[in-house]
């Protein structure tokens, strides 16, 4: 492989990693996800609202992958598990600096430990990053205790056109739900 064709690699993966979606998830270890067959939808108290097509494609994409994992949903109340989420469009604040150093440093012109000429100036900007997050909780309905929570990160950004939109959030999901039903205990 040459030098350039590396460095290229190199470059490619730490791309695909800086903004690759992040996923997480967590379970009750004692909770029998076998007998989990049916669901049902329920809200999530003081969750944020939400645009009303991107929450339809949220639902859209979780129920493909609940289907999938041979779960049906159901209307009633005779549901196993409630399944509820949750969306966050959060913003950090970045600060990006550099320095520019020329001209005589110490050590030139002043003799060795002198001031010499010299100059340097810091220039920076501020740039705003927006984190969108998907929470998705499944509780049992017998006892209504929380058994799996799911969170993905960078899968929300509200300033990508739709098309982008919808396929960075199935790809989320489907990511997310990839370990979903957690394996047996052994």
């Amino acid at each position: 492989m040459s030098r350039i064709s590396f460095w290229f690699a190199v470059i490619l993966i730490t791309a695909t990693s800086v903004f690759a979606q992040d996923v997480r998830y967590n379970f009750d270890k004692s909770a029998d996800f076998t007998k989990f067959k049916t669901y049902k939808w329920v809200p999530i108290k003081d969750a944020q609202s939400i645009n009303p097509i991107i929450e339809k494609q949220i639902v859209q994409a979780i129920d493909a992958q609940l289907t999938q994992k041979g779960l049906s949903k159901v209307d009633g109340d005779k549901a196993d598990l409630y399944i509820g989420y949750q969306t966050a469009i959060g913003q950090e604040k970045q600060f990006n600096s550099y320095s520019t150093d020329w001209g005589y440093g110490g050590g030139w012109g002043g003799g060795w430990y002198g001031g010499g000429m010299g100059s340097s100036m810091t220039t920076g900007q501020t740039t705003t990053i927006y984190k969108g997050q998907l929470a998705l909780d499944m509780y049992d309905s017998t006892n209504h205790t929380l058994v799996w929570r799911g969170l993905a990160s960078k899968t929300l950004d509200a300033k990508a056109k739709p098309e982008k939109q919808e396929k960075n959030l199935n790809k989320a999901v489907a990511k997310l739900m990839k370990n979903y039903p957690p394996k047996a205990k052994s």
